[in-house]
């Protein structure tokens, strides 16, 4: 499943109907600051960010991606931070909130589950995608593309309130410079770090 394949509506039209609706984790941070750019119709990405548990972020978030009625049709998008090993506190934050606003608005209006669906191939934002979503309650996380063997252990240390790392596996020719993790907080309500 790629970027924006199955996102929040069909998840919430399908969760509705008493099925696993699911949406697609990949690349939802620059999805969200694309939907707030083109004027965020409905006004969902910022009611999602109205709920975001860290208001600060939210507001952060807003004042630098939403354009009210939209860019104009020629204009370029605002571009976003591209995952790396050392994400800039930014990236975090909208990689966070990005995945949090999506399953938000995928869970709103019915009792119906929901799962996130992530790439294990894709392993920098993973760690801080799986926190957003665990925030707005995700029922399920799926991931495929790679054998996301770490990826139980987790969702366990943030259900538990902990914090959690996830190594990375990168090629490089520098020395000792094969190995990377993300960090972030979990539930406990701590900013992601």
């Amino acid at each position: 499943m790629g970027a924006g394949v199955s996102c929040w509506t069909l998840a919430n039209a399908v969760a509705s109907e008493g099925h696993l609706g699911v949406v697609s984790g990949t690349a939802i941070d620059a999805i969200l600051a694309r939907r707030l750019q083109m004027g965020d119709p409905g006004g969902h990405m910022r009611r999602g960010l109205a709920h975001f548990p860290y208001p600060e972020i939210a507001e952060r978030i807003l004042d630098r991606y939403f354009i009210e009625g939209g860019k104009a049709p020629d204009a370029p998008f605002r571009g976003t931070p591209v995952p790396a090993v050392d994400p800039s506190p930014h990236l975090l934050e909208l990689i966070v909130a990005g995945n949090f606003v999506e399953v938000f608005l995928a869970k709103e209006g019915h009792e119906g589950v929901v799962g996130i669906n992530y790439l294990e191939k894709i392993q920098l934002p993973n760690v801080p995608s799986i926190f957003g979503a665990m925030l707005a309650g995700v029922d399920y996380v799926l991931m495929g593309a790679g054998i996301p063997r770490l990826i139980p252990g987790i969702l366990d240390r943030y259900a538990v309130g902990e914090a959690a790392e996830l190594p990375s596996r990168c090629s490089t020719t520098a020395p000792g410079r094969g190995r990377a993790s993300t960090r972030a907080r979990s539930a406990g309500r701590t900013r992601p770090s």
